[in-house]
């Protein structure tokens, strides 16, 4: 049977925060993600937007019955971008077609730069792990711009809605790359 799909770039890489399946690895070309500041709350979004020569990781996971609606309320900030076939490559036999989320242009920038939680990049970052391997997770931070956005460390109390549990050698890596791309940690 076939089904319409969506790329998930960040948290929904992370298969423990939806059950949206079938799901597989998936490479989307011509996009990044990208820290987003807007007016809607005092956190950054991850979002993507177009850019060329750069290819990200991600999974392309079912939306069974081409019912978006629990998927477009989950990600109440963002468009859905039809991705046209020759920019994504996975083996997802069953998708129909495959969407991305990126944030609208319709909402304001932010009047000030917004921190993102480490507790969702944990909650990213893990998913990447699982999926793509240390090589993966590594490829997450390097095709993401914005790192110059503070990092709010709430870890120890994660303030992220659907934010998972770290092992130590997750958390470890976490860490380290933060450190590698020059990250500022606020306590």
């Amino acid at each position: 049977m076939k089904h319409p799909a969506f790329f998930g770039y960040g948290s929904l890489v992370n298969r423990e925060t939806h059950d949206y399946a079938p799901a597989t690895p998936a490479r989307l070309t011509g996009w990044r993600r990208v820290w987003r500041h807007t007016g809607l709350r005092p956190l950054a979004f991850l979002s993507v937007e177009p850019a060329e020569n750069v290819t990200i990781d991600g999974l392309v996971a079912a939306v069974p019955g081409d019912d978006w609606t629990a998927l477009d309320k989950r990600e109440g900030a963002y468009d859905r971008h039809h991705l046209p076939s020759t920019t994504v490559a996975h083996e997802a036999h069953w998708a129909s077609s495959v969407q991305v989320y990126a944030v609208s242009s319709r909402h304001r920038p932010g009047d000030e730069t917004h921190p993102v939680l480490l507790s969702y990049i944990d909650t990213v970052v893990q998913g990447f792990l699982r999926e793509f391997g240390e090589e993966g997770a590594q490829r997450f931070f390097d095709t993401t711009a914005g790192w110059e956005t503070p990092i709010l460390d709430d870890r120890a109390a994660p303030r992220y809605s659907r934010a998972r549990s770290l092992s130590l050698s997750e958390t470890a890596f976490v860490d380290e790359a933060l450190i590698g791309v020059g990250a500022q940690r606020l306590r």
